[in-house]
C-alpha cells in the first residue's frame, strides 16, 4: 500500500493507492500536519485519531508526503520521525508543499514552469524541468504570504476594526463570526495554527464577490504577490507558465487572470486540490 498525503497548515488529504494507481481505501481527509508549527506529540495524535490510517498503519509500504512547513530540515525531519513511528514498515519521503503543486500541475515531467501556491499559505517557485529554485525564503504567515487565505483574513479582520469596509460587508461578517476582540486574540495567541484561523476567514471573501470592495481586496493580495514574487523569475516568465494551486487561487482565476494580463505572463493550470495529479506523478511517472 502506498500512501500518498498533501497537506497544508489547515487539511490534510491521504489516498492509499497499489503500485498500479488504484485506490484501496476511501480518500481520508485529517487536520494539516504542519511540522513547523505543530509539536511531535500533537502530529501524532492526529494522525492516529483516523481509524482508517491506524488500522492499515502495518500495510503501508511507502509515504509520499508534501506538506507546508516541510522545507527546512528541522522541521522535515521531524515529520519524518513520526511517520516512521507510525508507518513502520514503510519508506518514509517528506518534500515541501511546492514540490506537490509541481507534480500536480505541470503538463509533463520536463515542462519549465513557473508555480504557485495560494492556500492557506503562498510561495511560488520555477520549475526547471529537472530542480526548483526559490528566489525568496519564506519567513511564515506574519511576515509574507501575500494572498494567501490567512493574508485575506488579516485583511478582513483589519478593515473591519478599522472601518475600511462597507457597512453591510461589516454587519455581514459580524453576523457569521465572532469578531469580540477578546476571541480573536486568544485565537490568535493562545491557539495553535493562527494561520488556519485567519485564513477561515477567506471563506466569507468569496461569498461575498459580488462587492467591489471584496473585489479589489482580492486583487490587491494578487497583485503584492506577483510584485514580491512571481516577478521575481523575469527572464523565466518570457518562455515558462505560470501555474497556479490551492483554493484561494482557484477561486480567483478571475482577478489572477487580469493581473496577468496587466504584467504580461502566460497562465497555465489552475489545480484546486494538487493529491489527484500527485497520484498520477507517482504511479506513472518515474521519480
Amino acid at each position: 500500500m502506498i500512501l500518498i498525503v498533501d497537506s497544508g497548515s489547515t487539511k490534510c488529504d491521504w489516498i492509499a493507492v497499489d503500485a498500479n494507481g488504484n485506490q484501496l481505501l476511501e480518500k481520508m481527509r485529517t487536520k494539516g500536519l504542519n511540522p513547523a508549527i505543530l509539536s511531535e506529540k500533537k502530529l501524532k495524535k492526529i494522525i492516529k485519531k483516523n481509524k482508517d490510517l491506524k488500522a492499515n498503519r502495518e500495510s503501508v509500504t511507502q509515504v509520499f508526503f508534501y506538506g507546508a512547513g516541510c522545507g527546512t530540515d528541522k522541521p522535515n525531519a521531524l515529520l519524518r520521525i513520526v511517520l516512521q513511528q507510525i508507518f513502520i514498515n514503510a519508506e518514509i519521503t517528506v518534500k515541501e508543499d511546492t514540490m506537490a503543486a509541481v507534480y500536480a500541475t505541470i503538463n509533463n515531467d520536463k515542462e519549465a514552469a513557473v508555480v504557485c501556491i495560494l492556500g492557506t499559505g503562498s510561495n511560488c517557485s520555477y520549475y526547471d524541468g529537472k530542480n526548483i529554485q526559490q528566489r525568496v525564503r519564506s519567513l511564515g504567515y506574519s511576515i509574507m504570504d501575500d494572498a494567501s487565505g490567512n493574508y485575506y483574513g488579516r485583511q478582513l479582520i483589519r478593515d473591519y476594526y478599522f472601518n475600511k469596509m462597507p457597512e453591510d460587508i461589516k454587519i455581514a461578517m459580524a453576523d457569521r463570526y465572532n469578531l469580540e476582540e477578546d476571541y480573536i486574540k486568544y485565537n490568535m495567541y493562545k491557539q495553535p495554527n493562527p494561520n488556519a484561523y485567519l485564513a477561515a476567514f477567506a471563506e466569507f471573501m468569496f461569498l461575498n464577490k459580488d462587492s467591489a470592495y471584496i473585489k479589489a481586496l482580492i486583487k490587491k493580495g494578487i497583485i503584492l504577490f506577483t510584485e514580491n514574487m512571481i516577478m521575481q523569475y523575469k527572464e523565466e516568465l518570457k518562455t515558462a507558465p505560470v501555474h497556479f494551486a490551492g483554493s484561494i487561487a482557484f477561486f480567483s482565476q478571475d482577478e489572477i487572470k487580469e493581473v496577468a494580463e496587466e504584467y504580461g505572463f502566460t497562465l497555465g493550470n489552475f489545480i484546486r486540490r494538487p493529491i489527484e495529479g500527485l497520484v498520477s506523478y507517482h504511479t506513472e511517472i518515474e521519480v
